[in-house]
């Protein structure tokens, strides 16, 4: 493992230069977090294979793997610098640090700004998703709302990553995805977001920041997250039973994690493999639809 580490230390970015700090910034480990739901809402939309690969289509997946991280995740950074000199995630290099550079700023800023050159191409609902998704991704972080410092709030909002997915399937189909798959997706990234904010109950309770972990305590945080996913998994059978199945493994993998007592400050970087093969899934299934109908 160490020598993989090694030989990508020499292919990446090092964060000591401006592009450097920003490809870190953006958290190359959850780029599929927002690119992933385009990808799959994508598949589902298009009406032939060639349909996948359409100038728009390609467009919103590059937009919402790098830059749209870029912004997200270094508004976040702007706005937490303070509670992240006591952010473990942070002390141990698995996250950069905000270091005040102004044209990190102007960079994270035009990162958001680059949306808006979709408007042209978006009809009216896809519209209304791309600014409810520019405006949660401020507001999770920044004030006046500041979703994340607001038990139950910073779950909720964070239907934000799903909102990439209803922008491109309304940009390739020309309207709104089953309002089940948007339900049960959204449900899903409630979960999600709760159980990435375990890791980080200590930090942020020093730092006297609310959330719904530290407000449930990690016991119950556990089973809200089991809830939010059972849920999800539920709604989600009123688009195909398949895609409440595949959700199952979330629930599932809590109470592995319980029952073996893997730490959940390791557990947590799981995810995003795991994430990637679910979405893999999803995205596999709609492809045989597609070819074999």
């Amino acid at each position: 493992m160490s020598t993989v580490t090694d030989r990508l230390s020499t292919v990446l970015p090092g964060e000591e230069s401006r592009p450097g700090y920003l490809f870190w910034l953006s958290r190359p480990r959850f780029w599929l977090y927002q690119g992933g739901p385009v990808v799959v809402a994508v598949t589902y939309a298009a009406d032939s294979p060639g349909e996948l690969f359409s100038p728009l289509a390609v467009a919103l997946f590059l937009y919402f793997t790098i830059p749209a991280n870029v912004f997200l995740y270094g508004v976040n950074d702007v706005f937490d610098r303070d509670i992240d000199q006591i952010n473990p995630k942070k002390d141990e290099g698995r996250e950069v640090s905000y270091r005040g550079d102004r044209v990190v700023v102007a960079a994270i800023a035009a990162s958001g700004l680059l949306a808006a050159g979709f408007l042209l191409f978006l009809p009216p609902l896809g519209v209304v998703a791309l600014f409810a998704w520019a405006a949660l991704s401020v507001e999770y972080s920044a004030p006046p709302l500041r979703f994340k410092t607001t038990p139950f709030l910073d779950s909720l909002s964070n239907g934000l990553y799903i909102l990439p997915g209803v922008v491109a399937y309304a940009a390739i189909e020309g309207v709104a995805p089953p309002l089940s798959a948007v339900a049960g997706a959204w449900l899903w990234t409630m979960g999600m977001h709760t159980f990435s904010a375990i890791p980080d109950i200590e930090p942020d309770r020093e730092a006297g920041i609310r959330t719904t972990a530290t407000v449930l305590g990690e016991s119950n945080t556990y089973y809200y997250c089991v809830m939010c996913w059972l849920t999800a998994a539920f709604v989600f059978t009123f688009t195909h039973w398949v895609f409440g199945a595949l959700l199952l493994v979330y629930p599932g993998l809590v109470f592995g994690i319980l029952a073996i007592g893997v730490d959940i400050d390791e557990a947590y970087w799981w995810y995003p493999a795991i994430n990637t093969l679910v979405g893999m899934a999803f995205t596999l299934v709609g492809l045989w639809v597609m070819l074999y109908g």
